[in-house]
């Protein structure tokens, strides 16, 4: 696949946002430190923006820039916000809109969307107040996951094993957000799979020693394993695939996004969540799927920018 654009001077002058005031400005700074440097090795005028600034606005106003490259994770930057302050200010940004973003950053409301469309997700409840932990074990069973609504990068998760320790793992998830998903537990390895335009790119199984895939893990562990090639047949990873892809497009996302998902004991696939602005960092999925098929660093950020040119109709 040819990309596009051949010349760095067609996207203009760039707005690297990054940072903001979510519970992952840390990782975001990161990520977009590493889209930065991509886009101006590949000769892009990219400019770094934080958003947690009291003047970002002013600064992007002011910038006159001819695109957004969005590397914000979490609210004010992943849930539909910053994509809404663009339209508005009729700048084109990487990444879905305000619909995809909004609905892929609520776990709850993808899974709600994803059973309305008949894609396979685990069984869940919502945990609003200590009255709801009475009949979760009964409709969930142990052990199950409990995650805040609007966090991500594992922000909050926990797994729970065993009736005594539900409301301990409910009060720290609810301190991120009041909205609290309790899920059934999938027992099996997960994949994710990173999208660019309309590519699939290569999936990725992850491995860890760790209870699951959570903050330490994804972000600091060295035992952390990742497998590309998955080490799956190429019929079922391509039907995974498009699974995948279904699954991204059923939330409205767009542009480029992860999709993550777990296979059980009988290889059965269950959808956990969309990501509409995964990690960019030296330990994220995408770009190592994106090396596996063929693309370097400044080469995925240069289609990732693409895509949001096309996506809103950009020459």
């Amino acid at each position: 696949m040819r990309p596009m654009v051949d010349k760095a001077e067609a996207f203009g002058k760039v707005a690297v946002l990054m940072g903001g005031h979510s519970a992952e400005r840390e990782i975001s700074l990161k990520s977009g430190e590493q889209v930065l440097q991509a886009l101006q090795q590949r000769g892009v005028d990219a400019h770094a923006l934080d958003a947690g600034d009291k003047d970002f606005v002013k600064q992007l106003e002011d910038g006159n820039f001819d695109c957004a490259f969005i590397a914000l994770h979490g609210r004010g930057g992943e849930c539909g916000a910053m994509q809404g302050l663009l339209e508005t200010m009729g700048v084109p940004f990487t990444g879905s809109g305000v619909l995809g973003s909004a609905l892929a950053m609520d776990k709850l409301r993808t899974k709600q969307l994803w059973q309305g469309v008949g894609l396979p997700t685990p069984g869940f409840a919502v945990l609003r107040n200590v009255n709801d932990l009475v009949p979760a074990p009964a409709e969930l069973g142990f052990p199950m996951m409990l995650k805040p609504v609007h966090e991500g990068s594992s922000i909050g998760m926990a797994k729970v094993d065993r009736a005594a320790d539900l409301e301990q793992a409910w009060q720290a998830a609810d301190s991120y957000d009041h909205e609290v998903l309790a899920e059934c537990w999938v027992e099996g390895p997960e994949y994710t799979a990173a999208i660019v335009g309309e590519t699939v790119l290569p999936l990725i199984r992850l491995e860890t020693p760790r209870e699951f895939y959570d903050y330490e893990a994804k972000y600091q562990a060295d035992t952390t394993q990742y497998h590309c090639p998955c080490g799956l047949p190429v019929e079922q990873e391509d039907k995974l695939k498009a699974l995948s892809l279904r699954a991204f497009e059923a939330v409205g996302a767009s542009g480029w996004g992860r999709v993550d998902f777990m296979l059980d004991e009988v290889g059965h696939p269950w959808l956990i969540e969309v990501n509409t602005v995964p990690g960019m960092t030296d330990h994220s999925l995408v770009p190592m799927a994106a090396r596996q098929y063929g693309w370097d660093m400044p080469e995925l950020v240069w289609r990732i920018l693409e895509t949001g040119r096309q996506a809103r109709g950009v020459q």
